[in-house]
């Protein structure tokens, strides 16, 4: 496999390592949006979020909140972003399962352009809900 996360945590290749434990490392992103910006990175290669497996999808959360906590306090950011893309339609371009952690900063610039969409009436919002609830079944 040619997996540039996996050669990371292989040790092949060098990194800022932030974090480490049997199940996740993170890393300072080498193109940070902002200063401090980190990957949490499962050691267990999974493509994305819809191939990975319960146990790892269990265990992210804490080790998220705990990095937060520190980019927050190490830095003193105002807030953070937590991201994560999802096949190329999503922005994926490495396609090892991670989540970027990115500091932000009142009045940085940064905004996503997004062109917010509306439905067309409470019936269609509806139907929306019960497409994905039925799917959860």
């Amino acid at each position: 496999m040619d997996c540039i996360f996996c050669s990371i945590i292989a040790g092949e290749i060098p990194s800022a390592k932030v974090y480490e434990d049997d199940d996740f490392i993170a890393i300072l992103d080498i193109r940070p949006v902002h200063l401090g910006h980190t990957l949490l990175i499962p050691k267990k290669h999974f493509r994305n979020i819809y191939d990975t497996d319960k146990e790892i999808g269990e265990k992210i959360y804490p080790v998220l909140v705990k990095l937060a906590n520190a980019i927050k306090s190490a830095l003193n950011c105002d807030g953070l972003n937590i991201v994560q893309n999802n096949e190329p339609a999503g922005g994926q371009e490495v396609f090892h399962s991670h989540i970027h952690l990115i500091p932000r900063y009142e009045n940085d610039g940064i905004r996503f352009a997004i062109k917010h969409k509306q439905y067309e009436s409470n019936e269609q919002m509806a139907e929306f809900a019960k497409k994905i609830a039925d799917k959860l079944k």
